[in-house]
């Protein structure tokens, strides 16, 4: 029996000690990561989309919601304990995803040392190859974020009791950049979550052509909706239909 890479067996009273990979270090394991870790941040953003928009429904119905938020888990946890440990969870998310996507690329990167001398143009998509702008717009957009209607630090209202209020005043005429940097933050959550969904899909069979074309195509709607809910609350309190 062969113990050893190099097919040589060890000697008498040898120890033969082999390093191996952590399973959620290889390959497989890091797109695993990025699979379940996307998946959360999807489901996340899915319900972060509904609740924005009960904005529609009134100012007393949106505070109603907000402040339910706070109440959740209560009284087996104590204050706004649950928005913490989502928030807490969602940070390791990201923090998850962004890690196993970096340690790919670098190991794609470094299985080609030596680029190509004659390479033919490769066709990838624009979220393909705007990926890395793309989280740094996402990165500062999620801080300014929080600054702004988490903690009501850079909001003209930043009151914690007000949350219709503080939605309005934020994207009031007035601060048109604030919606301006808003919508140009969700776009590029869109291209990101095109074509990562496109990728997911991809990587679960749908790999012939006909397949391809129903996963762009699913791909696309879901990011085009999802942009679209978002957008909707901040050009209606531009254009006054929310006030």
């Amino acid at each position: 029996m062969h113990w050893t890479t190099d097919c040589r067996a060890p000697s008498v009273g040898q120890v033969v000690i082999t390093k191996t990979r952590s399973p959620i270090r290889s390959n497989v394991g890091l797109k695993a990561v990025m699979a379940v870790t996307g998946i959360m941040l999807v489901l996340f953003l899915v319900a972060h989309m509904l609740g924005n928009l009960k904005v529609f429904t009134g100012e007393t119905s949106f505070d109603h919601y907000a402040h339910w938020l706070r109440d959740i888990g209560k009284p087996l946890l104590p204050g706004v304990w649950f928005l913490w440990i989502l928030r807490t969870a969602l940070v390791v998310a990201v923090i998850g995803h962004i890690w196993a996507a970096t340690v790919l690329a670098v190991r794609a990167r470094a299985a080609r040392p030596v680029r190509y001398a004659h390479r033919k143009k490769v066709q990838g998509s624009y979220a393909a190859r705007t990926m890395r702008w793309g989280g740094v717009i996402i990165l500062l957009f999620v801080i300014y974020h929080i600054l702004d209607l988490t903690t009501g630090t850079l909001n003209p209202v930043g009151d914690a009791s007000n949350p219709y209020g503080n939605v309005v005043a934020d994207f009031a005429p007035d601060r048109w950049y604030v919606t301006l940097f808003y919508t140009l933050a969700i776009v590029t959550v869109g291209f990101h979550l095109r074509h990562g969904l496109f990728s997911a899909l991809r990587s679960l069979g749908q790999q012939t052509p006909r397949g391809e074309r129903r996963a762009r195509t699913a791909a696309l709607v879901f990011a085009v909706v999802l942009c679209a809910g978002y957008l909707v609350v901040p050009f209606a309190v531009l254009t006054g239909l929310v006030s």
